[in-house]
């Protein structure tokens, strides 16, 4: 899963010298329409920069987003806000939010743009600049491609809001929040929401740096889902799943996986499903990944989807901090209808 900077109001790009400052809603993945009156001082806008080279392998999503006055348009790929020469490789989450993933997965925020997820399209909106992959929890958008023939906007650099529910990441598309438990943190956004915990050096590269858990939000329609009911859709999303957040070069891929369990479970006052897997990765980092699908509380025709991706615990001293497998059961037990929702739609056309 591919992590980006996290949905929010940023200084609006598309400002007009002169004018009155104004902000502009970053879902996590690219610029929407909606704006409003400046509240925080003034930032820096964002620069602008040269998108990476496309990979062979990754082809442009439909259609480039229409430009805003004074920028211009998205060709499909963002570059992320610079984080250094290294990229972060989040497993599990959110999904970046998000988080896009946020969300379980393995998120890749680099520079250059060379993530090695090829993740499906997936609207986490959690990741740049890749966007944000929804088969990879968070944190939920095509890995790329296309993109690198002009120049892109540089994705916000400033600190977003605070958040819409403290202790609680909240997306608000899809009309829940996600408890930030102990020691984790969260990320809001519009379309997916996400929460990691746990940063380490990557087991495949020196330069990445991954986490021990995350988990995001997503719609069965933005991860493209063919499932109308909730166990159907569990069912559906979890081999996705783990491919985008296990199956990559960060980990050299999984080579074996077991099914933990499979069964109802109740989500913000709603029925929904649950699949867990455990898996195993050539890398030596094994981990539990499930897919928890359940009706939206706040849009019930609604299908939301949450992917989480916890690493198991190797040492004494993992065992001790965790996560562990019991946060999943944490997390999903302390979800909660949104406080603040908007367009159930935002985004899933992307």
């Amino acid at each position: 899963m591919t992590s980006q900077t996290p949905a929010g109001w940023y200084s609006d790009p598309g400002q007009v010298p002169g004018g009155p400052r104004t902000e502009r809603w970053w879902d996590g993945a690219r610029w929407t329409d909606q704006t409003r009156p400046a509240t925080t001082p003034p930032q820096q806008a964002p620069a602008q920069q040269q998108a990476p080279a496309p990979f062979a392998q990754q082809p442009t999503p439909p259609g480039a987003n229409p430009a805003y006055p004074n920028y211009p348009a998205y060709p499909g790929q963002l570059p992320p806000k610079s984080r250094g020469k290294g990229r972060i490789a989040i497993a599990a989450g959110i999904a970046v939010v998000v988080l896009a993933g946020i969300g379980t997965g393995v998120y890749a925020l680099t520079s250059g743009g060379d993530g090695d997820n090829k993740s499906d399209k997936a609207d986490s909106r959690s990741q740049s600049p890749k966007e944000a992959n929804p088969e990879g929890p968070g944190a939920p958008g095509d890995s790329g491609g296309g993109g690198g023939e002009s120049p892109t906007p540089d994705a916000p650099g400033a600190s977003p809001q605070a958040p819409l529910d403290k202790g609680f990441a909240t997306d608000v598309s899809n009309g829940v929040a996600i408890p930030v438990i102990k020691n984790w943190t969260g990320t809001d956004g519009a379309g997916v929401a996400g929460i990691t915990v746990g940063p380490y050096p990557c087991p495949n590269s020196k330069d990445d740096v991954c986490v021990k858990g995350g988990a995001s939000t997503s719609s069965a329609k933005r991860l493209k889902l063919d499932a109308k009911s909730a166990k159907a859709a569990a069912k559906e999303d979890i081999a996705k799943n783990a491919k985008s957040s296990y199956g990559g070069k960060t980990y050299q891929g999984i080579t074996s996986h077991k099914q933990v369990f499979a069964k109802a479970v109740t989500v913000a006052g709603q029925k929904g499903y649950r699949v867990r897997w455990s898996v195993e990765t050539k890398s030596g980092v094994d981990a539990w990944v499930e897919s928890a699908a359940f009706p939206s509380p706040a849009n019930p025709d609604k299908l939301v989807v949450l992917r989480v991706g916890v690493d198991m615990p190797r040492t004494a001293a993992d065992k001790s901090t965790g996560p562990k497998a019991e946060s999943i059961d944490k997390i999903l037990k302390g979800i909660k209808k949104a406080t603040v929702t908007g367009n159930g739609d935002a985004g899933e056309n992307v």
